[in-house]
């Protein structure tokens, strides 16, 4: 078991809690009030700050009901913080763009995290032939 170090920026917001079993995502929360007009951006907080391993990122996403329940997109789509932003002020944030006009409320859970390895060093061989199966060259159903 890895073991990370956190800083918190607030105390309003829930301790961070791997469930064991449910899920290895874990979800991180608004640690600031942020009202949205439709179109409007805004970074918002998510209270915490970490000191990854050498060899690891986070993967920063939206919950599956943060556009639902408050109108909102990452625009980064995924958020990728690597093992070199772990300063004193390096909190981590959620980009955001509102498409109606919402409010997040201190302690909403609007994103979620995961840490991984980060990729091996790969090389590439080229070929003129793939030994898989051709299934029409879009998406899992080869179909448009």
């Amino acid at each position: 078991m890895k073991t990370i170090r956190i800083k918190y920026f607030t105390e309003e917001i829930e301790k961070l809690t791997y469930i064991a079993g449910k899920s290895d995502w874990i979800d991180l929360r608004a640690a600031k009030e942020v009202q949205l007009k439709r179109g409007e951006f805004t970074l918002i907080p998510l209270g915490i700050a970490m000191e990854l391993p050498k060899g690891y990122e986070a993967h920063v996403v939206p919950r599956s009901s943060t556009f639902k329940n408050f109108g909102i997109l990452q625009t980064n789509s995924c958020g990728l913080i690597d093992e070199s932003y772990c300063g004193d002020d390096d909190q981590w944030f959620f980009p955001a763009l509102a498409v109606r006009d919402t409010v997040i409320h201190v302690n909403d859970r609007i994103c979620q995290f995961r840490i991984m390895e980060h990729q091996p060093t790969i090389s590439f061989e080229e070929t003129e032939v793939l030994a898989g199966e051709n299934r029409g060259g879009f998406g899992s159903t080869g179909k448009q």
